[in-house]
């Protein structure tokens, strides 16, 4: 009898902190959804963006002044740059949450890294370690600047699908005001989230002009200007505006196609700049796995190596030249 008091004491003494486990994990579950989860995040993202905006007038103050930096000194030394705003909205626009002073601190890590490495370890000049260590601070920048230019690119591909449900929207009698909540709300990211931020500063009280006009500071894309550009015309002089955004949606889906087009018409050149680009270094390499022997005085004599700091010059300009030639704008 008391051995099954006793099993029955202890079964119920393990269910209780099962259920008591559980509990926990499914309240630190809802404590991260509630702070770190998918819609919190997409809150943040919201109320970070409105400090994109060149704006300066009282009402879309409320919520534009991005931090610069967590530390408060780095903060305020970023407050005397003239260009960390620019700097700030250029992140933005690459849909990271990242502040300037963790990127202007990642491009310095990796400077100094670089040079050291390059001057210490592998014993090398330290005018090689310093472009060394340039050619490191430039990746951070670079991936930013390549998320940037692939977020643009996103937008100014999901434009005429936004001009196309604002013209039906205008058409079925919803004000102009309404379509942007309903872009807002049934568009993709990342078009979505801008237009959310349009309609957010005119409930805060901004102007629908100078809302729109925050919209083409914050994306600049030539046909999201011409939409602009077009209500703010059809504001102040009248006239349809669902035509004129019908023909703006048409005219840039062409300009996408032709543009398409030009890039099938120019992947052979593409090719090319690539594999001009990458063989000499792969040659380089396998002849070094060949043939040591052969490869050595390149890598130790001083002449060598004057022949390799010339011919990395010389490799990045013809890379910029030849991407010159490829990148055809229409």
């Amino acid at each position: 009898m008391l051995q099954t008091t006793g099993g029955n004491a202890f079964l119920i003494m393990s269910v209780l902190v099962f259920v008591a486990v559980v509990l926990l994990l499914e309240g630190f579950f809802m404590m991260w959804k509630s702070y770190r989860g998918p819609e919190a995040r997409k809150i943040a993202k919201r109320l970070q963006a409105l400090s994109a905006s060149l704006d300066k007038t009282r009402q879309s103050q409320l919520l534009k002044q991005r931090m610069l930096s967590e530390i408060p000194v780095f903060e305020r030394i970023l407050l005397n740059l003239p260009r960390a705003r620019r700097l700030d909205r250029f992140i933005l626009q690459g849909g990271l949450d990242w502040t300037v002073s963790k990127l202007l601190l990642s491009c310095l890590a990796l400077a100094a890294a670089g040079c050291l490495a390059m001057t210490f370890l592998a014993h090398q000049s330290i005018l090689l370690g310093a472009t060394v260590g340039v050619a490191l601070a430039a990746l951070p920048l670079l991936y930013v600047h390549r998320r940037r230019s692939r977020r643009l690119l996103k937008i100014e591909q999901q434009l005429p699908d936004v001009l196309d449900l604002i013209t039906r929207a205008l058409r079925s009698g919803h004000a102009f005001s309404s379509s942007l909540q309903m872009v807002g709300e049934e568009m993709a990211e990342p078009i979505a989230g801008e237009f959310r931020i349009v309609h957010d500063e005119v409930n805060f009280g901004v102007a629908l002009q100078q809302a729109l006009t925050n919209l083409s500071e914050r994306v600049p894309i030539t046909d999201l200007r011409y939409f602009v550009v077009a209500v703010l015309i059809q504001r102040d002089s009248g006239g349809n505006l669902t035509d004129v955004l019908g023909n703006l949606s048409r005219l840039i889906r062409e300009r996408l196609k032709l543009l398409s087009r030009v890039k099938v018409l120019s992947s052979e050149g593409r090719l090319s700049a690539w594999v001009l680009g990458l063989m000499p270094f792969v040659l380089g390499a396998v002849m070094s796995l060949l043939n040591p022997d052969f490869m050595e005085p390149l890598w130790h004599d001083p002449i060598g190596i004057a022949i390799i700091k010339y011919m990395l010059i010389l490799m990045v300009i013809g890379i910029f030249v030849l991407r010159k030639i490829i990148r055809i704008r229409v």
